[in-house]
């Protein structure tokens, strides 16, 4: 497990070390539960100072089912390399929320997956989609987050249908800085930090008011293990979006999240897409064609998205 840190400190530097963390670092209650089967997160919880966040609420296979009425075709929000979501509406709470049913090829064991889904349960942040709760109901893996009516990033900036409004400058700048928010959280401030591994314009999700939130961090470590062909895909990130050292060494580092964090922001910036194979030759690759405008400030305008109707601050 990727997440968990090396316990070799003295009792005085290990005292020493917890004193430096800030209040809002996540409590390291995944160690205890890895080494310790009987632990019980929900009792423990408040020794941390989180015991409003420690545990996701447990569902059963049948209060999902019921909630998306059986999984049906019109519930379904979209399907990626995890699995498919489906929009929901809880009965014992009528909360509207998004279901992500992952795929069960060759998904972990059950405790580590209880493990895994643990630890995004401890990551709270304005800016990070908030986990609600888990079914692993016999071979069912499926996890339960807050849902996001105003879907995500790429839906506003691509492809855009004829009566949807064009996000303005201002819009665009408040959801960069709030996707950068978040991954700083995810990198700094949580404990271990957590490596995205596959951040881009779909895995931003916009709630009310385009206030951004990332999803899908830390997922990699709850989908399927092997040597499978979609496995290494999802592992090595989205084509476009994967920093080309990680590509070839297979070296991730929080370094390989700010290169996708870059694409990202170019999106936003130019309204294009990361690879866009129906461009002239030359633009298909994003960072390929912006790369040379970098080089001259002066040129730095022609990479602002030309449907924005007001001038791009230089």
């Amino acid at each position: 497990m990727g997440w968990f840190l090396c316990s070799g400190k003295s009792k005085k530097k290990a005292k020493k070390d917890q004193d430096k963390k800030s209040d809002d670092q996540i409590p390291s209650n995944t160690e205890k539960l890895k080494a310790n089967p009987s632990f019980d997160v929900k009792k423990d919880g408040s020794k941390d100072g989180g015991s409003g966040h420690i545990a996701a609420h447990t569902f059963t296979f049948r209060e999902l089912a019921t909630a998306t009425k059986n999984f049906r075709a019109d519930c379904l929000l979209g399907e990626g390399g995890f699995g498919r979501v489906y929009k929901g509406r809880l009965e014992s709470t009528n909360q509207i929320v998004a279901i992500k049913q992952l795929d069960r090829n060759g998904l972990q064991g059950n405790r580590e997956f209880l493990v895994e889904v643990l630890m995004l349960s401890l990551l709270h942040h304005p800016n990070l989609v908030n986990l609600i709760g888990y079914c692993a109901d016999g071979d069912q893996r499926l996890l339960v987050y807050e849902y996001m009516p105003l879907g995500s990033l790429e839906d506003h900036l691509h492809d855009l249908p004829p009566d949807r409004k064009r996000l303005d400058w201002n819009t665009r700048m408040k959801i960069a800085a709030g996707a950068a928010k978040g991954l700083e959280y995810l990198h700094d401030k949580a404990n271990p930090p957590v490596i995205y591994r596959d951040l881009k314009c779909s895995n931003i999700l916009l709630d009310e008011g385009y206030h951004p939130k990332l999803s899908d961090f830390g997922l990699a470590k709850l989908g399927p293990v092997g040597d499978k062909t979609h496995v290494s895909t999802r592992v090595m990130g989205t084509y476009g979006y994967c920093a080309p050292e990680y590509a070839m060494t297979g070296q991730l580092t929080l370094k390989s999240d700010v290169y996708s964090f870059g694409v990202v922001l170019l999106e936003i910036i130019t309204g294009r897409k990361a690879i866009d194979n129906s461009r002239a030759a030359g633009e298909h690759n994003l960072v390929a064609w912006a790369r040379p405008l970098f080089k001259d400030r002066r040129k730095f305008s022609q990479m602002a998205d030309p449907t924005l109707q007001v001038p791009v601050p230089s």
